[in-house]
């Protein structure tokens, strides 16, 4: 995954500049609120179809992201409560963004448009459930084409460039393929289990 491979390589200065803002006092999950608050006006703008604008703050937005977790390592408060914060208010992020989007495409009439959100979105939500559920079932789950990541990236390129809906038609089959992939690989594993099985119950 290319997020991955990025993170593995800007591990060390990242953690430099950690150390400098958990010095100040900054806590983690107060990173982590304002990347998602941040979110929030480039939804708006999204809406109005000022599509450099919002990718401009989508990129403000994820390094508050990428940050958090580093200073929560480099300060040692890294907790449970700010793993489970920094997921649900990265579904939160991912509603509200394409919720513009949506809006921009249903004022302006265009059913492909509103579809392709949809379906992003769907595949967004599912790659994150797949990987909690399978963590719920004792298996890591960190795979995947189209993680948070690359979806972002692609996502910030369409904006940047005023093709959204280019990138939409990326975003829509390959996060929901990332979705199955997941499905397959945790199937894989679990099948090579001694007993083959995992708990099953409600989701």
């Amino acid at each position: 995954m290319l997020g991955e491979r990025l993170r593995e390589r800007t591990r060390k200065p990242l953690g430099k500049i950690a150390k400098v803002i958990g010095a100040s006092g900054v806590s983690p999950n107060l990173l982590t609120l304002t990347g998602f608050l941040l979110t929030l006006p480039a939804a708006f703008v999204l809406a109005l179809g000022k599509w450099q604008l919002a990718g401009v703050i989508l990129i403000l937005a994820s390094l508050f992201d990428v940050v958090d977790g580093a200073v929560a390592r480099a300060t040692g408060k890294v907790s449970s409560f700010g793993a489970f914060l920094d997921s649900t208010l990265d579904r939160f992020s991912e509603a509200a963004v394409y919720l513009g989007l949506a809006v921009y495409f249903l004022k302006s009439q265009d059913f492909i448009g509103g579809v392709l959100c949809y379906l992003t979105l769907v595949g967004s939500f599912m790659v994150s459930y797949a990987r909690a559920r399978a963590e719920g079932l004792g298996v890591e789950c960190k795979e995947g084409l189209f993680t948070r990541f690359e979806r972002l990236l692609v996502l910030i390129l369409g904006l940047l460039i005023a093709k959204p809906l280019w990138a939409l038609w990326v975003l829509a089959p390959f996060s929901n393929l990332t979705a199955l992939q997941r499905i397959y690989l945790v199937r894989k594993t679990l099948r090579n289990r001694p007993n083959g099985k995992g708990c099953q119950g409600p989701s």
